[in-house]
């Protein structure tokens, strides 16, 4: 059965492993000259050190944009183009009556192709994973955003588990619908699909996030006071967004902040007073004629944001890992069980 296995699946092996290794040259040129840039420019920096790194991440984003997406586009590909015509060729073309009227039963046949076969998948994911993480890893040093949705499921070790799941995923949509491009189809939908719910509407829940007061006469903003000296980040939060809308006694101020390496998960934040309270009307640095860069500095105002700190990066990356490894085997559960009791 394992013979019979490679024998269908061999030509797409083969392409994978020829692809993974063509990618895997290219990765490793351009790795060690980012490595060599990193080293002479941002590693050895004495001064203008942030206009190194800025060159530095320029030189290189879109590639890394490029080797990211890759990187999250395989998983979806191996549950297209693998997963689903696993079984949905089989019923297709009709090969399936012939198969189980040997001495081979539903169950090894299914076994054995969904692991043979997926364990394939999730290797060729986890050394493409590898090397993109390597790859990318002086970038990554210097822009701190580890999860940003597009880095977190490019990097270590969620990739396996994505593979994992699209493959069982494609493998299911193949059983039930019995046609293999439309099952080919479904999976990609499908997978796409949880792959924009899940950063979005599930990993920010998946922990509870901490809070903190940035007073804002604190973030790293360009601020100048009357001698003419810039001020100093002292905790590492900065501003990203200020927003005044509304007008008169309805005016309001908010301010989005963020800290490297850290995920903000509470998004613009309403400016409030030492007691507690929101700025508002033409209170203070709510007033539209303020420029509030200015009346930051010396303000006493803060924010309320809720952040996941970057400690945690690991614990999120397990968590998901594994929420996606235990889909993954429910989904062939359900395989096992339709194709005993439902499958005709």
């Amino acid at each position: 059965m394992i013979w019979l296995t490679w024998r269908q699946y061999r030509a797409q092996t083969l392409v994978a492993l020829a692809a993974l290794a063509v990618i895997a040259i290219l990765l490793v040129v351009t790795g060690l000259q980012i490595r060599d840039a990193y080293d002479s420019t941002v590693a050895s920096c004495r001064t203008d050190c942030e206009s190194a790194r800025d060159a530095l991440v320029g030189e290189y984003q879109t590639l890394s944009y490029f080797v990211t997406g890759l990187l999250i586009a395989v998983p979806g590909i191996i549950g297209g183009f693998w997963g689903a015509p696993l079984i949905a060729r089989e019923l297709e073309t009709g090969t399936h009556r012939l198969v189980w009227n040997q001495s081979i039963t539903r169950g090894r046949w299914l076994m054995v192709k969904l692991g043979a076969v997926g364990l394939v998948s999730v290797a060729v994911t986890g050394l493409l994973s590898l090397l993109v993480t390597w790859w990318a890893s002086p970038i990554d040093r210097i822009n701190l955003d580890r999860f940003t949705p597009l880095l977190f499921g490019g990097r270590t070790i969620v990739p396996l588990a994505y593979a994992a799941f699209a493959f069982t995923l494609g493998a299911c949509a193949g059983l039930l619908i019995r046609r293999t491009v439309p099952a080919m189809a479904a999976t990609l939908v499908v997978f796409t699909a949880v792959q924009i719910l899940v950063p979005f509407a599930i990993r920010p829940h998946l922990m509870s996030p901490e809070r903190a007061q940035v007073a804002l006469n604190s973030l790293a903003m360009e601020y100048v006071d009357a001698d003419g000296e810039r001020s100093a980040p002292t905790d590492g939060w900065q501003g990203q967004q200020i927003h005044l809308s509304g007008s008169g006694a309805g005016t309001r101020l908010t301010v989005g902040v963020s800290k490297p390496g850290d995920w903000v998960v509470s998004g613009v934040n309403p400016v409030l007073n030492a007691a507690g309270e929101e700025v508002h009307g033409t209170e203070g640095c709510a007033t539209p004629k303020v420029d509030p860069f200015d009346c930051f500095a010396t303000s006493d105002l803060h924010v309320n944001a809720d952040y996941q700190p970057a400690d945690r990066y690991w614990t999120f990356q397990w968590i998901e890992t594994g929420i996606f490894l235990a889909l993954s085997g429910l989904l062939a559960g359900f395989c096992a069980w339709w194709l005993r009791r439902r499958l005709a």
